[in-house]
């Protein structure tokens, strides 16, 4: 186990100097020059090229790698380029919250119906609950995000007043309102990604019906539901618990297009907007964070293996 978690956080460091390297080349590869951004469009030559010398633009390609990487070895992620200096870290720090709470909510809703959907689909196959969970799985599927949350905004929001339009709540809101503001896209990505797992969840319940110690189990006179829940269910966790995490990470790395649609200052949000200004330091730092939360929740999900199944052994 000491030997397995050593290569897996080795491999992680590797995947992390691989992420930071090619977002390095690609945000300096990237159309536009932040200096002529933040001066407008009414400065002169000589003012864009003051100011890049200041921001440390006017460098070679190789000496601001090399700076970037020896800050990122002591954790410093640099400062914002637009953002009043402030450090990426704060800002990121800043941002991680609503990001995470709305992952929270939309993971559990999404677990919630995908589940359940999956296991009746499974159990009903050919019927006509299954053709009804296949169809809505199917649409929710290729519903557009954004125009789901508009949709919602339009009718839970505007017509009936149950849930705020958009933000995180006033700077002084506390927990419960920011959380009001977080149901509705957190229904929205829940509903999306429950799809997903409801069609990955029928898959593999059907695989693991049809096999023989279910057929024995059931020759035995055990009942319908503890042979679906004690042995179908138990066995299928595995892969269910495979998808689930990689719809978790997904989530964590910011949903963007609903951050962007409600208005939520989340990762997803903070990474558009450093992209159309050019803040070299915010999209690298948040790219980094996002790479960072994928390879630690794959992680999370192998060890989770070895409480669903104690065979499983590394």
């Amino acid at each position: 186990m000491k030997i397995y978690l050593f290569k897996r956080f080795a491999g992680m460091v590797a995947v992390m100097f691989m992420v930071a390297t090619i977002t390095f080349v690609v945000i300096r590869v990237i159309p536009g020059d932040p200096a002529a951004l933040m001066l407008g469009p009414e400065a002169t030559a000589a003012d864009i090229e003051a100011l890049r010398g200041k921001l440390g633009l006017d460098r070679s390609l190789a000496t601001q790698y090399w700076t970037f990487l020896s800050d990122l070895s002591r954790g410093d992620l640099g400062n914002s380029i637009f953002l009043g200096g402030q450090p990426v870290l704060r800002i990121l720090a800043d941002r991680t919250e609503p990001t995470i709470c709305l992952t929270l909510i939309s993971i559990a809703i999404a677990v919630a119906i995908g589940v359940p959907s999956g296991i009746v689909s499974a159990c009903k196959r050919g019927r006509t609950a299954d053709q009804a969970v296949i169809s809505v799985a199917m649409l929710l599927a290729s519903a557009p995000s954004f125009w789901l949350g508009l949709t919602f905004m339009q009718f839970f929001s505007v017509r009936l007043g149950w849930f705020p339009t958009s933000g995180y709540g006033d700077p002084g809101a506390g927990f419960i309102e920011r959380m009001r503001h977080l149901i509705l896209p957190g229904v929205v990505l829940g509903l999306v990604n429950s799809a997903l797992i409801t069609r990955f969840t029928r898959t593999t319940m059907l695989d693991i019906l049809e096999d023989d110690y279910i057929r024995t189990a059931r020759a035995k006179g055990l009942g319908e539901w503890p042979v679906i829940m004690r042995h179908a269910f138990k066995n299928a966790l595995i892969p269910i618990l495979t998808v689930v995490g990689l719809t978790l990470a997904l989530l964590l790395g910011g949903a963007v297009v609903t951050e962007t649609v409600f208005n939520i200052p989340g990762i997803g949000n903070l990474v558009v907007s450093s992209v159309l200004r050019r803040d070299y330091p915010v999209i690298g730092g948040s790219l980094l964070a996002v790479a960072g939360a994928y390879v630690l929740v794959n992680l999370a999900v192998d060890l989770l293996y070895l409480l669903v199944d104690p065979r499983v052994k590394y």
